[in-house]
């Protein structure tokens, strides 16, 4: 709904909507994925979708129709989000097994399916998705208590819930969570009979813990003294959750006292993940980000099953596996709506950071930027799809000359 709000913002919004009405969401908050499978979820990015439309095209100007908006769609995915809660966090340990979220084939499980008996898949993706939500929501209920402190409360509700799952992706079981820190990469854990085992496949799995991140300006906390005033207290009475958080963990120069940071990776972790992030060898392609790290062309990920050897290769093209068919692939392919995110995680990172974080891109090439700046770097290449080049091919048409528009205009 996003690019066709461009065209008509209130048919995007009725859209958003429309999906929150009773005859699509089941009474107990199931969003459904589809039509033909009822059951599966993909990832809760409703929430998401509401606040950018909200911010994008009524932000500082928004009408009271707009607030209202806003407020009808947050009151809906309250419910959704308790419906997340209670069905996909079954042991209450804010590690989220998740089952299907997309991503189709990212994994050796199909992940629509039940694990083998005993079995438990404690999802790096799953677990970030919903920090991501869970941020998301504190995100809306902060701009509706601006208007209204009733929401103050519900800001409160969501900021501590984003720091319980923050603090159970880093350090839930024996201090690290899903993060290892031999690798510096967020896993799944494959988890049977009390043992912990990581899933050390490198993809967009790993990589979706960087999509919650939020920056509150202190200017607003101002405005909250109620939000704030429970907020200070939460982070002087249990530094045991934000130790690993990164929520006024930093501060820089002259702008110490004017924004706050609430994501999953600290500044250390950041920095690690991001190296992996603009390796060429890795997940830095020329035109994207890989769903999977070109690293697993030569190094497959294995693992044995109840006599059973699953494997997840890197593969760019058309998939090897009949998971879901064999034509949504995600070993490899580029996937413009997560590489849509991680450009807006980028942007926000940078908004906090500013000059203090400069990165290697690409990783080892000495060309040190602003996360800005490399958000920017990111779009280009993405753009190189389907720009022609010097002959007038473009990319996303591969080299069939039947397929592509030559073009001579010069860009």
């Amino acid at each position: 709904m996003l690019p066709l709000s461009n065209v008509d913002f209130e048919f995007a919004k009725a859209q958003l909507m429309l999906f929150l009405r009773e005859w699509y969401m089941h009474p107990n908050g199931q969003i459904p994925a589809y039509e033909f499978a009822l059951g599966d979820v993909n990832p809760p990015v409703h929430a998401w979708a509401v606040i950018r439309l909200f911010e994008s095209f009524a932000g500082k100007d928004a009408s009271d129709e707009d607030y209202r908006f806003l407020e009808s769609c947050f009151h809906k995915l309250i419910i959704n989000f308790t419906w997340w809660v209670n069905r996909k966090d079954p042991e209450g340990n804010n590690l989220y097994s998740g089952g299907f979220l997309g991503l189709d084939n990212i994994g050796v499980f199909d992940r629509s399916k039940p694990l083998p008996p005993g079995m438990i898949l404690e999802q790096a993706d799953g677990t970030a998705w919903m920090a991501f939500f869970c941020a998301t929501m504190l995100h809306c209920a902060i701009n509706l208590a601006l208007k209204d402190p009733v929401y103050e409360d519900m800001a409160s509700k969501f900021f501590e819930h984003t720091v319980l799952i923050i603090d159970a992706i880093n350090n839930f079981g024996k201090g690290q969570g899903l993060w290892n820190e031999e690798d510096g990469f967020y896993y799944d854990h494959l988890r049977k009979d009390g043992r912990s085992c990581p899933m050390k496949i490198r993809s967009l799995v790993g990589l979706v813990p960087l999509f919650s991140v939020l920056v509150i300006d202190d200017s607003t906390l101002k405005k909250l003294p109620a939000f704030a005033k429970r907020t200070k207290w939460f982070v002087q009475h249990r530094k045991d959750l934000i130790e690993e958080t990164s929520f006024m963990a930093e501060r820089m120069g002259e702008d110490a006292n004017q924004r706050s940071l609430l994501c999953i990776p600290t500044k250390a972790k950041l920095i690690r993940v991001l190296e992996y992030l603009f390796d060429e060898n890795e997940f830095l392609s020329e035109f994207g980000i890989r769903s999977l790290s070109k690293f697993h062309e030569k190094n497959p990920f294995k693992i044995n099953i109840n006599n059973e050897e699953l494997r997840a290769d890197y593969i760019p093209g058309e998939s090897n596996s009949y998971l879901f068919g064999g034509n949504s692939n995600w070993r490899g392919p580029i996937w413009f709506p997560m590489n849509f995110l991680l450009v807006q995680s980028l942007q926000r990172f940078d908004y906090y950071y500013g000059e203090s974080l400069k990165i290697e891109v690409p990783t080892r090439s000495g060309n040190f930027m602003r996360l800005r700046d490399a958000a920017d770097e990111l779009c280009n290449r993405l753009l190189k799809n389907f720009l022609p080049d010097s002959k007038g091919f473009r990319a996303c048409h591969g080299t069939k000359k039947n397929r592509s528009f030559l073009c001579k205009c010069n860009l």
